[in-house]
């Protein structure tokens, strides 16, 4: 087999989750004798494995796009063998296979390691293969969990994924260990619901106290949780988060929405005054904390008062961090079969447009209040004439960066700085070494 036909080159669209599927991929293809790359802007391999989101519509779109894209370079000879595997086709198998016959197979989320059996066309080797990371050396995700058991109503998640599954603690810690011998310092912990973790295992949230043992691992600098859930929020995370210095005052809870209209409606089980009161309780407890969130426009029934109330729930909030997004119709899910999607698209853009002029002035002026103090950073990368590094307050690629001029000093990738904080804008630092951790 010539060099080439022994590279495989892994696409993968949408959430960090979808992005541990196809590091274990890569190491279970790496094992078995073949050569990887990954998110190629120019691949060059004869098989493609396309890891696909079924979340959203213009995601779905998005995955549709590629696979059509590697059909006609399958039909051109460009390529041997073409191969799809995620959400995406979970949920659609019949339907893609259908559609786009030009693919070779189509695997779900949960069957994907059964593709290197099917392309050998023998059993691949049996082996514990670790993951290959392909962020950065220095920061890799965990995936505590599969699935999630909230019947949230415009979700799709339940339907593809199925109900929530736990990886044991002690599974988690080994994995942690690993990744540290080989360099990782930095730990972003992921899951549908990060704060339902253990409850399959034996009816009790155990995620305080994984994380205060994974906290205790030599070597471990920073844990930045992921996807937590308003309701029943596990109180004991808090103080976890505030007696660990290795665990980030960093919190990622997407809250959708403040209304208890659009909460009921939206099967959300938290109430408007449950809302406040976790915020508020959340910073007193962990002071200094940044929040993260998830903000919803747009869902069936939102009057323009639902939608002032979120407006006032966004100021008063403050979120250091926050996205929104605007209602979309997933078919299968609750809202699809019982609302009629009666908000207009030019409504849901305004919203949404408002929403985040709003928050782009928060965090302007969040950004803008560490000037002239002294933060650690970790440095990710070099682009152009900066060294590009992030705060335990940031998590990579979606929140505010930290940019330091590369002739101040000569810095290493994966390294941690402390740093003087010299500007801002709306959403980044711009600062200079002081020395190094």
């Amino acid at each position: 087999m010539s060099k080439k036909k022994e590279t495989v080159d892994i696409i993968t669209m949408g959430c960090s989750k979808n992005l541990v599927d196809s590091e274990t991929l890569i190491g279970l293809f790496e094992a078995n004798g073949y050569h990887c790359t990954h998110d190629s802007d120019n691949p060059k391999g004869d098989i493609v494995v396309i890891n696909t989101c079924g979340f959203i519509q213009d995601a779905k779109q998005e995955s549709i796009n590629t696979i059509l894209e590697f059909a006609q370079a399958k039909d051109e000879g460009r390529i041997r063998k073409l191969f799809v595997m995620g959400c995406l086709s979970e949920r659609y198998m019949k339907e893609l296979g259908e559609e786009i016959p030009q693919v070779d197979k189509y695997y779900g989320k949960f069957n994907f390691r059964q593709l290197i059996s099917d392309l050998k066309g023998e059993e691949t080797i049996v082996c514990d293969a670790n993951r290959r990371i392909t962020t950065p050396r220095h920061y890799a995700y965990i995936k505590i969990s599969e699935g999630c058991d909230r019947h949230c109503a415009y979700c799709a998640i339940p339907i593809i994924t199925g109900r929530h599954v736990s990886r044991t603690q002690d599974e988690i810690l080994e994995e942690v260990r690993q990744l540290v011998k080989e360099g990782t310092t930095e730990f972003q912990i992921i899951a549908q619901e990060l704060t339902y973790y253990g409850v399959d295992i034996d009816g009790k949230r155990q995620i305080a106290q994984l994380i205060d043992r994974m906290a205790h691992i030599e070597g471990v600098k920073w844990i930045r949780l992921h996807y937590a859930y308003p309701t029943q929020f596990p109180m004991e995370l808090l103080d976890v988060i505030r007696e660990n210095d290795n665990v980030c005052k960093y919190l990622d809870i997407a809250l959708q929405h403040v209304s208890d209209k659009m909460l009921k409606r939206m099967h959300r089980n938290v109430t408007k005054e449950e809302t406040y009161q976790l915020v508020n309780t959340i910073r007193d407890r962990v002071p200094g904390i940044h929040l993260r969130t998830t903000l919803m426009v747009g869902f069936p029934g939102e009057s323009e008062e639902d939608f002032n109330e979120l407006v006032d729930f966004a100021r008063w909030a403050r979120f250091e961090r926050m996205g929104a997004f605007a209602y979309s119709e997933e078919e299968g899910t609750y809202s699809a079969d019982h609302y009629d999607d009666d908000v207009d698209e030019e409504t849901k853009q305004r919203r949404l447009d408002k929403l985040m002029r709003i928050q782009q002035s928060i965090s302007g002026e969040i950004e803008g209040a560490k000037v002239g103090t002294e933060l650690t950073v970790v440095i990710d990368r070099i682009e152009g004439e900066y060294y590009i590094g992030r705060s335990e307050f940031s998590s990579p690629e979606v929140d505010p960066e930290v940019l330091i001029r590369i002739d101040d000093h000569p810095l290493t990738i994966g390294e941690y700085y402390t740093v003087h904080v010299d500007d801002s804008d709306d959403f980044d630092l711009y600062a200079t070494v002081i020395q190094q951790q």
